[in-house]
């Protein structure tokens, strides 16, 4: 047995209905709905030109104190690595009892290949796994190698080309990921600074809803003016010319950032193509008549290294760059001299020729340019940073004065009604 049917009456329902529509299309209904919608999207538009802004800050501060940063402790990893191992050949040729300062070079160049390293460690651990475990064999090598040389035993060659063999297999290909997975952050936040555009186009919408609405008020009311409505439209506009000014100045100081940041990697590669070749020429003498890859790696990264010195220039022409162009020709005329030597069997004039001032020089001059292209981007980064101070709190009062403008606007013209 069923129970019993209930009927619901439907007409109080229509009732309603028919009450809330013929509300809508009175003019105090219309007025009521355009306040609302005005409101809403006053502080929509608002608070989504203030997350865009917050969002190129955080981007412009990470830029600041964390990518770049990183990429250039990875990049020291990569450079004291490949330093340590020319130096270490270098100082293998001295024979005996090493000297002084390329002793303390190598170790000054461990020691900050470990502190860069530690520092990339907290943000990629999983990219610094082989540097770690690597490492500590390749000193023990190069200490093997040492100790064999000092009591004139042959087969110190063989550990040291054993550690230069580590260093280039394992632990440079791991310094050049980790290099380029920091690299590639800083482009991910220069990214991160882009245009607003969906916030200044719904800032633009919000302006061109308030004048319609100014031009609907006339037409109903025969008033020009609306104070309410015109301080609103006041504050939308400032906002909008506000965040779009602010965005294009970021966009153009992040632009320049990335010219610094292009120069600077440039340089970076420059550098760590200068001592590859160092250390494939010194290798080459270790070798004594047996060298010939070396010598041919030598040529090809010194043609890598002096394509990159003319990208650099192209990027940005300095005085520390016409003088790395300089020393590096000086440098490769006292290699075809070390090579007469050697072939012509002069050895102990050939390693004497291996100290001319000329790579130092070299170096010297990328440190320099290097410290002066990230300098320049600390620099744009920084002028962007300032670009956008006060910004959030600027937007947000105005949105604040854009919606209460326009209530207050359309409230007088609801007064008017009553």
């Amino acid at each position: 047995m069923g129970g019993p049917l209930v009927v619901i009456d439907s007409q109080p329902r229509r009732a309603l209905v028919r009450r809330v529509t013929g509300l809508a299309r009175s003019t105090p209904g219309r007025l009521s709905l355009i306040a609302v919608v005005l409101v809403v999207a006053s502080f929509a538009s608002g608070w989504l030109s203030t997350w865009s802004v917050d969002r190129q800050e955080r981007a412009l501060q990470d830029l600041a104190t964390r990518s770049e940063p990183l990429a250039h402790a990875a990049q020291e990893v990569y450079r004291a690595l490949q330093d340590a191992d020319a130096t270490a050949a270098s100082a293998f040729l001295s024979g005996g009892l090493e000297p002084p300062q390329l002793r303390e070079r190598y170790e000054a160049d461990i020691a900050q290949a470990q502190a860069a390293l530690s520092v990339a460690t907290a943000s990629s651990p999983e990219l610094t796994t082989t540097l770690a475990a690597q490492l500590p064999v390749y000193t023990g090598l190069i200490e093997t190698a040492r100790s064999n040389n000092r009591q004139g035993f042959p087969v110190g060659a063989a550990y040291l080309r054993e550690a230069s063999g580590l260093m280039r297999t394992q632990l440079l290909p791991s310094a050049q990921e980790l290099y380029r997975a920091e690299t590639d952050r800083v482009g991910k936040a220069q990214d991160e600074a882009n245009f607003p555009v969906v916030p200044v186009g719904v800032a633009l919408a919000f302006v061109v809803a308030l004048v319609l609405t100014q031009q609907y008020l006339t037409r109903r009311t025969n008033r020009l003016l609306n104070v309410g409505l015109l301080v609103a439209t006041g504050a939308a506009v400032l906002s909008l010319l506000w965040v779009t000014t602010v965005s294009v100045l970021v966009m153009k100081d992040v632009a320049d950032s990335r010219t610094a940041s292009a120069k600077a990697d440039v340089l970076a590669q420059a550098r760590i193509a200068t001592l590859t070749a160092r250390g494939e020429e010194t290798l080459t003498l270790v070798a004594r008549g047996s060298g010939q890859s070396y010598e041919k790696n030598f040529v090809e990264v010194s043609g890598r290294l002096e394509g990159l010195l003319d990208q650099a220039k192209r990027l940005q022409s300095t005085g520390a760059l016409d003088s790395a162009t300089t020393h590096f020709r000086q440098w490769q005329e006292v290699h075809q001299r070390i090579r007469q030597a050697d072939d012509a069997g002069q050895y102990t004039e050939a390693v004497a020729l291996i100290g001319d001032p000329s790579f130092d020089e070299l170096d010297q001059d990328l440190v320099r340019a290097i410290g002066e292209a990230r300098q320049g981007f600390s620099d744009e980064v920084a002028v962007a940073r300032a670009s956008l101070a006060g910004t959030v709190v600027g937007v947000l009062v105005l949105a604040v004065i854009g919606a209460a403008g326009a209530a207050m606007g359309l409230w007088q013209r609801l007064k008017e009604y009553r």
